[in-house]
Protein backbone atom coordinates (compact mmCIF):
# COMPACT_ATOMS: atom_id res chain seq x y z
CA UNK A 1 0.00 0.00 0.00
CA UNK A 2 1.34 3.44 -0.88
CA UNK A 3 1.76 6.17 1.70
CA UNK A 4 -0.93 8.68 2.70
CA UNK A 5 -0.67 11.84 0.58
CA UNK A 6 -0.28 14.35 3.42
CA UNK A 7 2.38 12.16 5.05
CA UNK A 8 4.18 11.82 1.71
CA UNK A 9 4.14 15.58 1.22
CA UNK A 10 5.22 16.29 4.79
CA UNK A 11 8.19 13.95 4.44
CA UNK A 12 9.16 15.52 1.12
CA UNK A 13 9.06 18.99 2.70
CA UNK A 14 11.25 17.87 5.60
CA UNK A 15 13.66 16.08 3.29
CA UNK A 16 14.19 19.13 1.07
CA UNK A 17 14.01 21.48 4.04
CA UNK A 18 11.56 23.82 2.35
CA UNK A 19 7.75 24.10 1.98
CA UNK A 20 7.94 25.37 -1.59
CA UNK A 21 6.57 24.32 -4.97
CA UNK A 22 7.38 25.50 -8.49
CA UNK A 23 4.48 26.00 -10.87
CA UNK A 24 4.90 24.79 -14.45
CA UNK A 25 2.95 27.20 -16.71
CA UNK A 26 4.74 27.07 -20.11
CA UNK A 27 4.05 29.51 -22.93
CA UNK A 28 5.83 28.87 -26.24
CA UNK A 29 6.42 32.56 -26.98
CA UNK A 30 8.31 32.95 -23.71
CA UNK A 31 10.58 29.93 -24.06
CA UNK A 32 14.32 30.62 -24.23
CA UNK A 33 15.90 30.83 -27.67
CA UNK A 34 18.13 27.89 -26.80
CA UNK A 35 14.96 25.78 -26.98
CA UNK A 36 12.96 27.36 -29.80
CA UNK A 37 15.96 27.69 -32.13
CA UNK A 38 16.49 23.93 -32.26
CA UNK A 39 15.53 22.03 -35.39
CA UNK A 40 12.09 20.54 -34.94
CA UNK A 41 11.20 22.98 -32.15
CA UNK A 42 11.38 26.20 -34.14
CA UNK A 43 8.03 26.45 -35.91
CA UNK A 44 5.44 28.39 -33.91
CA UNK A 45 2.77 27.47 -36.47
CA UNK A 46 3.23 23.71 -36.13
CA UNK A 47 1.43 22.21 -33.13
CA UNK A 48 3.78 19.24 -32.86
CA UNK A 49 6.81 21.55 -32.89
CA UNK A 50 5.29 23.76 -30.23
CA UNK A 51 4.33 20.87 -27.95
CA UNK A 52 7.76 19.27 -28.35
CA UNK A 53 9.44 22.59 -27.50
CA UNK A 54 7.23 23.15 -24.47
CA UNK A 55 7.84 19.60 -23.28
CA UNK A 56 11.61 19.89 -23.74
CA UNK A 57 11.67 23.18 -21.83
CA UNK A 58 9.57 21.79 -18.98
CA UNK A 59 11.80 18.75 -18.68
CA UNK A 60 14.77 21.08 -18.21
CA UNK A 61 12.93 23.16 -15.61
CA UNK A 62 11.85 20.07 -13.68
CA UNK A 63 15.43 18.76 -13.71
CA UNK A 64 16.71 22.11 -12.41
CA UNK A 65 14.25 22.50 -9.54
CA UNK A 66 14.03 18.85 -8.47
CA UNK A 67 17.01 19.05 -6.06
CA UNK A 68 15.71 22.31 -4.56
CA UNK A 69 11.97 21.92 -3.87
CA UNK A 70 9.73 19.04 -2.82
CA UNK A 71 6.93 19.64 -5.32
CA UNK A 72 5.85 21.01 -8.67
CA UNK A 73 2.39 22.14 -9.74
CA UNK A 74 1.66 21.50 -13.41
CA UNK A 75 -1.15 23.63 -14.84
CA UNK A 76 -3.08 21.50 -17.31
CA UNK A 77 -4.57 24.55 -19.07
CA UNK A 78 -1.21 25.29 -20.69
CA UNK A 79 -1.32 21.82 -22.26
CA UNK A 80 -5.01 21.36 -23.04
CA UNK A 81 -4.82 24.19 -25.56
CA UNK A 82 -2.87 21.78 -27.78
CA UNK A 83 -5.59 19.10 -27.52
CA UNK A 84 -4.45 15.46 -27.52
CA UNK A 85 -0.79 16.36 -28.16
CA UNK A 86 -0.85 18.63 -25.14
CA UNK A 87 -2.57 16.12 -22.88
CA UNK A 88 0.03 13.52 -23.76
CA UNK A 89 2.75 16.04 -22.89
CA UNK A 90 1.06 16.86 -19.58
CA UNK A 91 1.06 13.22 -18.50
CA UNK A 92 4.63 12.73 -19.72
CA UNK A 93 5.72 15.65 -17.53
CA UNK A 94 3.82 14.32 -14.54
CA UNK A 95 5.76 11.09 -15.01
CA UNK A 96 9.04 12.99 -15.47
CA UNK A 97 8.55 14.95 -12.25
CA UNK A 98 7.42 11.98 -10.18
CA UNK A 99 10.31 9.88 -11.44
CA UNK A 100 12.63 12.57 -10.04
CA UNK A 101 11.07 12.16 -6.62
CA UNK A 102 8.88 15.25 -6.72
CA UNK A 103 5.36 15.49 -5.37
CA UNK A 104 3.22 16.47 -8.38
CA UNK A 105 0.08 18.57 -8.08
CA UNK A 106 -2.12 18.64 -11.16
CA UNK A 107 -3.62 22.12 -11.30
CA UNK A 108 -6.85 21.09 -13.04
CA UNK A 109 -9.55 22.94 -11.01
CA UNK A 110 -12.23 20.44 -12.01
CA UNK A 111 -15.83 20.57 -10.82
CA UNK A 112 -19.19 18.99 -11.65
CA UNK A 113 -21.77 16.75 -10.00
CA UNK A 114 -22.79 13.11 -9.99
CA UNK A 115 -21.32 10.83 -12.62
CA UNK A 116 -19.54 13.71 -14.34
CA UNK A 117 -17.61 14.56 -11.19
CA UNK A 118 -16.82 10.89 -10.66
CA UNK A 119 -15.41 10.66 -14.18
CA UNK A 120 -13.26 13.75 -13.65
CA UNK A 121 -11.99 12.22 -10.42
CA UNK A 122 -11.19 8.95 -12.15
CA UNK A 123 -9.44 10.77 -15.00
CA UNK A 124 -7.11 12.72 -12.74
CA UNK A 125 -6.63 10.59 -9.63
CA UNK A 126 -6.85 6.95 -10.73
CA UNK A 127 -5.47 4.60 -13.34
CA UNK A 128 -8.07 3.78 -16.02
CA UNK A 129 -9.85 0.46 -15.74
CA UNK A 130 -9.07 -0.35 -19.37
CA UNK A 131 -5.61 -0.27 -20.88
CA UNK A 132 -2.23 0.13 -19.28
CA UNK A 133 -1.15 3.45 -17.82
CA UNK A 134 1.85 3.82 -15.56
CA UNK A 135 0.93 5.01 -12.08
CA UNK A 136 3.66 7.63 -12.33
CA UNK A 137 1.62 9.40 -15.02
CA UNK A 138 -1.05 10.27 -12.44
CA UNK A 139 -0.40 13.28 -10.18
CA UNK A 140 -0.15 12.95 -6.41
CA UNK A 141 -2.90 15.54 -5.95
CA UNK A 142 -5.15 17.89 -7.90
CA UNK A 143 -7.01 21.14 -7.38
CA UNK A 144 -10.82 21.18 -7.42
CA UNK A 145 -13.54 23.84 -7.39
CA UNK A 146 -16.12 23.61 -4.54
CA UNK A 147 -18.91 25.66 -6.13
CA UNK A 148 -21.18 22.59 -6.46
CA UNK A 149 -20.83 21.83 -2.77
CA UNK A 150 -20.13 18.37 -1.40
CA UNK A 151 -21.95 16.76 -4.37
CA UNK A 152 -19.18 18.05 -6.60
CA UNK A 153 -16.23 17.44 -4.27
CA UNK A 154 -17.13 14.05 -2.76
CA UNK A 155 -16.16 11.97 -5.82
CA UNK A 156 -12.70 13.55 -5.73
CA UNK A 157 -12.40 12.92 -2.00
CA UNK A 158 -13.40 9.28 -2.49
CA UNK A 159 -10.92 8.82 -5.35
CA UNK A 160 -8.16 10.43 -3.31
CA UNK A 161 -8.92 8.18 -0.33
CA UNK A 162 -8.97 5.05 -2.47
CA UNK A 163 -5.75 5.86 -4.34
CA UNK A 164 -3.69 7.60 -1.62
CA UNK A 165 -3.91 10.89 -3.46
CA UNK A 166 -4.64 14.44 -2.35
CA UNK A 167 -7.18 17.14 -3.17
CA UNK A 168 -6.73 20.89 -2.75
CA UNK A 169 -10.08 22.68 -2.67
CA UNK A 170 -10.21 26.30 -3.82
CA UNK A 171 -10.98 28.49 -0.82
CA UNK A 172 -9.30 31.84 -1.44
CA UNK A 173 -7.60 32.43 -4.77
CA UNK A 174 -4.93 34.91 -5.83
CA UNK A 175 -6.61 36.68 -8.75
CA UNK A 176 -7.48 40.38 -8.43
CA UNK A 177 -11.27 40.08 -8.65
CA UNK A 178 -11.61 37.06 -6.36
CA UNK A 179 -12.72 39.28 -3.50
CA UNK A 180 -15.83 40.28 -5.47
CA UNK A 181 -17.17 36.83 -4.59
CA UNK A 182 -14.90 35.26 -2.00
CA UNK A 183 -14.64 38.40 0.12
CA UNK A 184 -18.35 39.11 0.38
CA UNK A 185 -19.66 39.32 3.94
CA UNK A 186 -22.43 36.88 4.81
CA UNK A 187 -25.47 37.84 6.87
CA UNK A 188 -24.48 35.34 9.55
CA UNK A 189 -20.94 36.72 9.76
CA UNK A 190 -17.69 35.96 7.97
CA UNK A 191 -16.92 35.91 4.28
CA UNK A 192 -17.76 33.49 1.51
CA UNK A 193 -14.16 32.23 1.63
CA UNK A 194 -14.45 31.59 5.36
CA UNK A 195 -17.72 29.71 4.86
CA UNK A 196 -16.04 27.52 2.24
CA UNK A 197 -13.13 27.06 4.64
CA UNK A 198 -15.47 25.70 7.30
CA UNK A 199 -16.94 23.27 4.80
CA UNK A 200 -13.50 22.10 3.71
CA UNK A 201 -12.50 21.64 7.34
CA UNK A 202 -15.54 19.42 7.84
CA UNK A 203 -14.84 17.39 4.71
CA UNK A 204 -11.16 17.03 5.59
CA UNK A 205 -11.81 15.90 9.14
CA UNK A 206 -13.01 12.38 8.38
CA UNK A 207 -10.72 9.96 10.28
CA UNK A 208 -10.02 7.88 7.17
CA UNK A 209 -8.54 10.95 5.48
CA UNK A 210 -6.12 11.83 8.28
CA UNK A 211 -2.45 10.91 8.08
CA UNK A 212 -0.01 10.27 10.92
CA UNK A 213 1.38 13.76 10.21
CA UNK A 214 -1.86 15.22 11.61
CA UNK A 215 -2.85 16.54 8.21
CA UNK A 216 -5.68 15.43 5.95
CA UNK A 217 -5.45 14.32 2.36
CA UNK A 218 -7.86 17.19 1.71
CA UNK A 219 -6.15 20.56 1.67
CA UNK A 220 -7.07 24.07 0.61
CA UNK A 221 -5.90 26.53 -2.01
CA UNK A 222 -5.52 29.63 0.14
CA UNK A 223 -3.91 32.79 -1.19
CA UNK A 224 -2.98 35.48 1.35
CA UNK A 225 -4.89 38.75 1.22
CA UNK A 226 -4.61 40.42 4.59
CA UNK A 227 -2.93 38.84 7.62
CA UNK A 228 -6.02 38.85 9.83
CA UNK A 229 -8.20 37.11 7.23
CA UNK A 230 -5.52 34.52 6.57
CA UNK A 231 -5.08 33.91 10.29
CA UNK A 232 -8.80 33.17 10.55
CA UNK A 233 -8.62 30.70 7.66
CA UNK A 234 -5.56 29.05 9.19
CA UNK A 235 -7.31 28.66 12.53
CA UNK A 236 -10.50 27.20 11.07
CA UNK A 237 -8.69 24.54 8.99
CA UNK A 238 -6.11 23.12 11.41
CA UNK A 239 -5.78 19.76 9.63
CA UNK A 240 -5.55 21.12 6.08
CA UNK A 241 -2.34 21.79 4.23
CA UNK A 242 -2.61 25.11 2.41
CA UNK A 243 -1.47 25.31 -1.20
CA UNK A 244 -0.50 28.98 -1.36
CA UNK A 245 -0.48 30.65 -4.80
CA UNK A 246 0.49 34.17 -5.82
CA UNK A 247 4.15 34.29 -4.74
CA UNK A 248 6.48 36.27 -6.97
CA UNK A 249 4.92 37.44 -10.23
CA UNK A 250 1.53 38.07 -8.60
CA UNK A 251 3.09 40.25 -5.93
CA UNK A 252 3.14 38.14 -2.77
CA UNK A 253 6.34 37.80 -0.80
CA UNK A 254 7.63 36.14 2.33
CA UNK A 255 5.78 38.34 4.80
CA UNK A 256 2.51 37.78 2.93
CA UNK A 257 2.69 33.99 3.16
CA UNK A 258 3.80 33.82 6.79
CA UNK A 259 0.22 33.67 8.20
CA UNK A 260 -0.46 30.61 6.04
CA UNK A 261 1.79 28.54 8.29
CA UNK A 262 1.20 27.25 11.78
CA UNK A 263 3.57 28.46 14.53
CA UNK A 264 5.68 25.30 14.06
CA UNK A 265 6.31 26.21 10.40
CA UNK A 266 4.10 23.46 8.96
CA UNK A 267 0.77 23.46 7.20
CA UNK A 268 1.52 25.26 3.95
CA UNK A 269 3.15 24.74 0.57
CA UNK A 270 3.98 28.01 -1.19
CA UNK A 271 4.01 28.08 -4.98
CA UNK A 272 5.89 30.35 -7.39
CA UNK A 273 5.56 29.97 -11.13
CA UNK A 274 6.49 32.74 -13.55
CA UNK A 275 9.03 34.40 -11.26
CA UNK A 276 11.03 31.16 -11.32
CA UNK A 277 10.45 29.52 -14.68
CA UNK A 278 10.91 32.76 -16.65
CA UNK A 279 13.74 34.13 -14.51
CA UNK A 280 15.86 34.55 -17.65
CA UNK A 281 13.60 37.50 -18.57
CA UNK A 282 14.49 39.29 -15.32
CA UNK A 283 17.40 41.75 -15.48
CA UNK A 284 18.29 40.76 -11.92
CA UNK A 285 19.40 37.36 -13.19
CA UNK A 286 20.41 38.33 -16.71
CA UNK A 287 23.16 40.53 -15.31
CA UNK A 288 24.84 37.45 -13.87
CA UNK A 289 23.82 34.78 -16.39
CA UNK A 290 23.16 36.63 -19.64
CA UNK A 291 23.21 33.60 -21.94
CA UNK A 292 22.53 30.81 -19.43
CA UNK A 293 18.79 30.56 -18.94
CA UNK A 294 19.01 27.41 -16.85
CA UNK A 295 21.23 29.14 -14.29
CA UNK A 296 18.74 32.01 -14.13
CA UNK A 297 15.96 29.55 -13.28
CA UNK A 298 18.11 27.78 -10.70
CA UNK A 299 19.15 31.03 -9.02
CA UNK A 300 15.55 32.31 -8.96
CA UNK A 301 14.39 29.05 -7.41
CA UNK A 302 17.06 29.29 -4.72
CA UNK A 303 16.02 32.89 -3.99
CA UNK A 304 12.38 31.78 -3.74
CA UNK A 305 13.30 29.05 -1.26
CA UNK A 306 15.34 31.51 0.83
CA UNK A 307 12.56 34.07 0.87
CA UNK A 308 10.04 31.59 2.26
CA UNK A 309 12.57 30.19 4.74
CA UNK A 310 13.16 33.67 6.15
CA UNK A 311 9.60 33.91 7.55
CA UNK A 312 8.99 30.46 9.05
Amino acid sequence: MSQHFADRLSIAIRTKGTPTCVGIDPVYDRLPADITAQDGLDDADDIECVVDAVTEYCRHVIKIVAPLVPAVKINIAFFEQYHWDGLEAYHELVQEARSRGLIVIGDVKRADIGHSSAMYARAHLAAPELGEVEELMIPDAITVNPYFGLDGVKPFIDAADKNDKGVFVLVQTSNETAAELQGQELAGGGTVAEHVGRLVNRWAGEPALMGVSGYSAIGAVAAPRDPAAMARLRAMMPNCIFLVPGFGAQGRGGDDVKPCFKPDGTGALVTASRSVIYAYEDTKYLESYASEWEKCVEHACRDFVKSVASVI
